[in-house]
């Protein structure tokens, strides 16, 4: 997907990835924002949500998750008063990883909320992971492209910034096949998810995130 960009973009750290893209989003009206996420563990220290599914249980992860509608829903009405469209496809491979399962209940929340949320399986992008799995990649405005850098253990640690027309126009198009294939979150959590047991989190998801 980042064919042809190697050695073009510019590595940011956290603090300096989350300006750079508040600034470039705020001037981004009149295109989408896309957002791919593939991998399928992840841990979100800082995240009231997680911390609390860490902490304190499934439970009361949840009706914070409820809770976050206002915020939730702030942050589309944000984006609409900029003519920015906010979508997502999210990489689904089964059965869920405790990570994933919390995400989802995340994620549902967010597209009743109004963001454009979609679920891919594994199968839908093995075409394009011939020789690695796709990086999490979030487009803004006409040419800049980021692709997400964690750590080892799932920690989001800032970004490579890709400034590239072409690169992002190939991004896009992926983006909006897989969105077009996709199958809305809602039809998948009522299927695949609702029903499930608390998940169980691994032993370094709980002693990592504290």
């Amino acid at each position: 997907m980042l064919e042809g960009a190697s050695g073009l973009g510019v590595r940011l750290g956290l603090s300096e990835y989350q300006r750079d893209f508040g600034t470039r989003f705020a001037a981004s009206g009149g295109y989408a924002s896309w957002k791919l996420e593939r991998r399928q563990s992840f841990r979100e220290p800082g995240n009231p949500s997680w911390d609390a599914l860490v902490e304190h249980g499934w439970r009361e992860s949840l009706r914070i998750v409820e809770s976050q509608r206002d915020e939730f829903a702030e942050e589309v009405r944000e984006a609409d008063q900029l003519g920015v469209e906010l979508l997502r496809i999210r990489v689904v491979e089964v059965p869920l990883t405790p990570y994933l399962q919390w995400e989802l209940h995340s994620l549902v929340v967010r597209a009743e909320c109004g963001e454009q949320i979609r679920v891919v399986g594994s199968d839908q992008v093995a075409s394009l992971e011939s020789e690695a799995p796709l990086p999490e990649i979030l487009t803004v405005g006409q040419e800049t492209v980021y692709e997400i850098v964690y750590t080892d253990g799932g920690v989001l640690a800032g970004a490579v910034r890709y400034e590239d027309e072409a690169v992002a126009l190939r991004c896009k198009k992926i983006f909006r096949e897989l969105f077009h294939r996709g199958e809305d979150i809602g039809r998948f959590f009522q299927r695949e998810v609702v029903a499930l047991p608390p998940p169980v989190l691994e032993f370094s998801d709980v002693c990592q995130s504290r």
